[in-house]
């Protein structure tokens, strides 16, 4: 179905549900991984999180390094190449545990191009996706414009774990079109790793409903644990039905929820889910709008 034109598809489509499951148990992970003591406790939160009936785990943004964006401050060792040795560790302790995993890393390409990076892994630690951070912030606290910059690939979602899966890092979720497409796409969930401040919990919550109900997919995000580095980063865990109903809202190291694709079907065939995408009319509106970076400002009139 990703190779239709957008234009063509409804967000209804469900053509595969014949060959996917239609749950798929989760584990939003709270916990960051990145001292010494860091693979162990991968090691014991995923094996939690599958003795708990979880099929795959997501963690938040960037948990196998420290918040480095805390300062402007970009080290070399805080990034490194595809198939890196963050990557290669996330990788083997999900085999070892045999549970899928969305874990990420600072990865380099060859250009010497730092991103932001989702790197999804399955329950034999097989390699399946990357997703690259759109939004890039640039603000006290959150310098991530300093430390890799905005990707511009068109995101898509991946059949994965018997769905269709979207994934967005924190800031990319805070912008409703990204959310929009997938579900146009036919995702089912999108996945969003993030880094936030307790206090700006009050404006995610409502925003994750909004996405979610907009777009008639699944959110789930789940955010690092506490304060770093002088950043008062903080706030739950949260998983949001299509409908826009929380069904899951906890700061505890290992929340696990179960997601299903019925959920999105009757969504999707009550309002507002049912609305077409109007794509062409979209592409021509974005058109008239000056086109400006990812971590800029709005532009002014």
């Amino acid at each position: 179905m990703l190779s239709q034109s957008l234009s063509t598809i409804t967000p209804f489509d469900r053509q595969y549900t014949a060959t996917m499951s239609t749950s798929l148990s989760i584990a939003l992970i709270r916990d960051v991984f990145f001292d010494e003591t860091g693979p162990d406790r991968l090691r014991s939160r995923l094996a939690e999180a599958r003795d708990g009936g979880a099929s795959l785990a997501i963690l938040p943004e960037l948990a196998m390094l420290p918040w480095v964006p805390a300062t402007k401050t970009a080290r070399d060792e805080d990034a490194e190449a595809p198939l890196g040795p963050r990557h290669q560790i996330q990788s083997s302790i999900a085999a070892e545990c045999g549970i899928g995993l969305l874990g990420g890393a600072i990865v380099r390409d060859e250009l010497a191009r730092r991103f932001n990076t989702a790197l999804l892994f399955g329950p034999d630690g097989s390699y399946l996706h990357a997703y690259r951070k759109i939004h890039i912030p640039d603000e006290p606290g959150f310098w991530e414009a300093d430390h890799y910059q905005a990707d511009d690939a068109i995101p898509a979602p991946v059949d994965a774990f018997g769905m269709r899966l979207g994934f967005q890092i924190c800031s990319d979720n805070n912008r409703p079109f990204g959310s929009h497409i997938l579900g146009a796409q036919g995702a089912d969930a999108i996945l969003v790793p993030r880094s936030t401040e307790s206090k700006t919990y009050v404006k995610w919550r409502p925003i994750f409903q909004a996405n979610a109900l907009t777009s008639g997919c699944w959110v789930l995000s789940v955010n690092r644990p506490g304060p770093e580095s002088g950043v008062p980063i903080g706030g739950p865990s949260i998983a949001v039905a299509p409908d826009g109903t929380v069904v899951l809202e906890s700061e505890d190291p290992v929340s696990i929820v179960t997601i299903d694709t019925d959920a999105v079907d009757q969504a999707r065939t009550e309002y507002p889910g049912y609305l077409a995408f109007p794509t062409d009319l979209y592409a021509r509106a974005w058109a008239t709008v000056p086109p400006c970076c990812a971590h800029g400002a709005l532009n002014q009139r």
